[in-house]
């Protein structure tokens, strides 16, 4: 059989039927006959009707081309074919359907900011003319001598009927009396009345003036000022203006169908280059191009075997070809529809000349939840976009100077601003970008020095021994405490557990994935945390301006939930941060440029990536609601360790070295069970800048002290019986041996 049938065709098909059994099918390989033509061979100029499929034993109430018909099928429906009520809603066309009210006004904060613009607008304009009322007046004053002519002269034109007079000479020209004294006849009548109506208007004139002059000062200058002014507003040339322009408007020119073809068409794609020239199908607009927020939509259908992918890769030709800034044009696919659909966003503004809004956050009074979505920033249109920080971990990324440490502010101060979520920021570049947070900090430090990076693994330590004990707690509780088996609201909440959110925040961490010591198990607890900590209410926010597999771990890049890639210099860079593929399917954030400081693609927030543009907050700002989040923390008891001046620093890490292994270390062969007192006074030899301050306490002051230090690393102090210095046996609190290298078994044995 010939599959190269053109669409529409009849195929012959063994069908059933009374007058034709199955074992007398017609040969699927003749030609269609056509209708009328006593089922000639030839085949018809024009294709035959299509026909709904099955309908090939239907006939004409003539019966003429019953036989032309009998025993085929017709496989395309005619154009009429509407699809039942079942079917529509099986299909989701309520999907397709127009919004009744429009989106903005739908959109709370989007209707807000409009209202704002409006007022902010008019209040604008009556500023700005009010000022200039002084200028108007005498701009008026100075052309009112010309109004009073116009109207003079208007009026003795008028009454006089000498805008007739032009027929009456013509009549003269072409001596044709008798229409030249028809025409007078109707020019007396017409000016005997308006004699009388412009008499008329003298006398009320003269009246009102004597009114005036009657009455007092005040009224004299009101009516005279008045007559001026209206005398100077007849009296303006139509080219000039009165009022001078508030506002220059810098419209964009409208989007239209055939500027959106044109740029398609400097593509360079073949496909549409086909579809757009002679002979071909045509580009198609399955809605109306129409404003939505400051800018253009347009939703066209791609030629076939063109994705919205493919338009995406070329961004900086289509901008070329619309004739606009690069970072006015946004195409996007449709998620909803099909791949060939694509959803053009022409904004009448560059996105980065657009002045960003204020933080909604900044508010007074404002408070923030991990476990709900936060305020990040506005899309390419000015809508908002948000992120959830729970159950996520974020991952920054870009060149020096596009604006990271901006883009970490924004979940940071959220963060912050939620009471129940504990911090551990270390800003490892040391310029005090994030020195807001000393404020509202557990652990906090700054600088790229050794010491800072080996606080920073030691609190890393920290929290993954402290997952140990989350996990154990959470598995604990009763299954309707825990339906999902992760950290709730209602859990975090409560103290009594100690599953609050913990947010570890590091600012420029390739500082300490490169470092040449403590790098590789930095990498491993990270990674670790990454993959276990989401249930159990651990999130980690990580930024860096050098995402390479050496500075930023596989691990870290592959897991981490929530991606926000600013201004990248390659598609490895683009990768790294956003996902596999992403620079392949035209997710780049290789496009922006210098000015497009803030903006960047975020991924795993939406379904899709989208753009977004974070909230600037500055230094003075951050501080602001740094104090407001301490007051509240202040207020919910939850202020502790390096905001409140406790020494957080884990013994041993000035110089990189770790407390299980001084106490290792200091340990005797063969002991099993040591007081802890006896521990101290032997790290204070062992270390004395470090553990000097502790030798100073007293037997009981040392045991607490150790016993807090060991906490993070899961290891618990025990009453422990011993003999004293004269020899008499007692209890006192003390270690167990076997508890410590256990603890440094499992350092060394992180299961990412």
């Amino acid at each position: 059989m010939n599959h190269a049938k053109a669409m529409g065709e009849v195929v012959r098909l063994p069908v059933q039927h009374a007058d034709h059994p199955a074992d007398s099918a017609p040969d699927l390989d003749a030609p269609a006959a056509a209708p009328g033509n006593g089922g000639a061979s030839n085949p018809p100029t024009d294709p035959p009707r299509p026909m709904p499929f099955g309908d090939a034993g239907d006939h004409d109430a003539d019966g003429d081309d019953g036989e032309a018909l009998e025993g085929r099928v017709l496989v395309d429906r005619p154009d009429t074919f509407r699809p039942d009520v079942r079917a529509r809603r099986m299909t989701g066309e309520r999907a397709q359907r127009r919004p009744i009210i429009a989106p903005w006004l739908r959109d709370a904060s989007e209707a807000k900011a409009t209202v704002r613009w409006a007022v902010g607008y008019a209040g604008h304009v009556t500023g700005y003319h009010a000022v200039r009322v002084p200028l108007y007046s005498l701009r008026l004053a100075g052309r009112s001598p010309r109004g009073l002519y116009r109207v003079v002269a208007g009026t003795w034109r008028w009454t006089f009927d000498l805008e007739s007079r032009p027929l009456r000479t013509h009549a003269i020209d072409r001596r044709n009396d008798e229409s030249y004294l028809k025409l007078m006849g109707e020019r007396n009548d017409r000016v005997r009345s308006r004699l009388f109506i412009s008499g008329a208007g003298v006398v009320g004139a003269g009246l009102a003036a004597a009114s005036v002059a009657a009455a007092g000062g005040v009224t004299q200058t009101a009516v005279l000022a008045a007559l001026v002014l209206l005398l100077g507003w007849i009296g303006t040339p139509t080219d000039r203006r009165i009022l001078d322009t508030a506002v220059v408007s810098s419209k964009a020119p409208k989007l239209t169908s055939e500027i959106v073809v044109r740029a398609l068409a400097a593509l360079g794609n073949a496909e549409i280059n086909k579809a757009v020239g002679k002979g071909g199908s045509g580009i198609t607009f399955p809605a109306p191009i129409t404003r939505d927020g400051p800018g253009w939509r347009a939703e066209v259908d791609l030629p076939y075997g063109v994705t919205a992918t493919d338009i995406m890769e070329r961004r900086d030709r289509l901008a070329s070809g619309l004739r606009r800034p690069l970072g006015c044009v946004w195409p996007e696919p449709a998620h909803h529809q099909h791949a060939g659909r694509l959803v053009l966003w022409v904004g009448d503004q560059d996105m980065n000349q657009v002045r960003p809004p204020v933080w909604p956050l900044v508010k007074a009074g404002t408070t923030a939840d991990v476990f709900k979505a936060i305020p990040f920033g506005t899309d390419q249109r000015g809508r908002p976009v948000t992120l959830t920080l729970m159950y996520a971990n974020m991952l920054i990324g870009a060149m020096p100077g596009a604006g990271k440490t901006f883009a970490l502010k924004v979940p940071l101060l959220a963060a912050a601003l939620d009471p129940t979520a504990q911090l551990r920021v270390f800003e490892l570049k040391g310029t005090g970008d994030l020195d807001f947070a000393e404020k509202v900090a557990h652990h906090y430090g700054s600088g790229p020095d050794d010491v800072t990076i080996g606080e920073c693994l030691a609190s890393l330590r920290e929290v993954y021994k402290n997952l140990e004990r989350r996990a154990k707690t959470l598995a604990g509780l009763p299954k309707d405490v825990r339906p999902e088996n992760k950290v709730t609201p209602q859990l975090a909440a409560s103290r009594t557990y100690g599953l609050g959110p913990l947010v570890f925040v590091v600012d420029e961490c390739q500082e300490l994935f490169s470092h040449p010591e403590y790098g590789k198990e930095a990498g491993e607890l990270a990674t670790a945390i990454i993959k276990r900590g989401r249930a159990l209410g651990v999130i980690l926010l990580l930024a860096t301006q050098r995402p390479d597999k050496d500075s930023l771990p596989t691990g870290i890049s592959a897991n981490v939930g929530i991606r926000f890639c600013l201004r990248v210099m390659g598609q490895l860079e683009n990768d790294m941060i956003l996902g596999t593929s992403m620079y392949k399917n035209g997710i780049r954030a290789t496009t922006f440029t210098k000015q497009d400081r803030g903006i960047g693609y975020l991924a795993g927030e939406a379904d899709e990536p989208q753009i977004a543009r974070g909230y600037y907050l500055d230094g003075p700002t951050a501080d602001r609601i740094a104090d407001r989040a301490r007051a509240a923390r202040k207020d919910a008891g939850t202020l502790t360790g390096y905001a409140i001046g406790e020494d957080t620093t884990t013994p041993g890490a000035e110089d990189g070295s770790s407390l299980l292994d001084d106490v290792a270390a200091v340990l005797l062969p063969g002991e099993d069970k040591v007081w802890s007192e006896v521990i101290v006074t032997r790290l204070a030899e062992l270390r004395p800048t470090v553990y000097g301050a502790w030798n100073d306490l007293d037997p009981t002051g040392k045991a607490k002290q150790l016993t807090a230090a060991l906490k993070p690393y899961g290891i618990t102090t025990a009453q422990l019986w011993g003999q004293d210095e004269t020899g008499k046996g007692t209890n006192r609190r003390g270690i167990t041996a076997a508890h410590i290298l256990d603890a440094l078994n499992d350092r060394g044995n992180v299961t990412p």
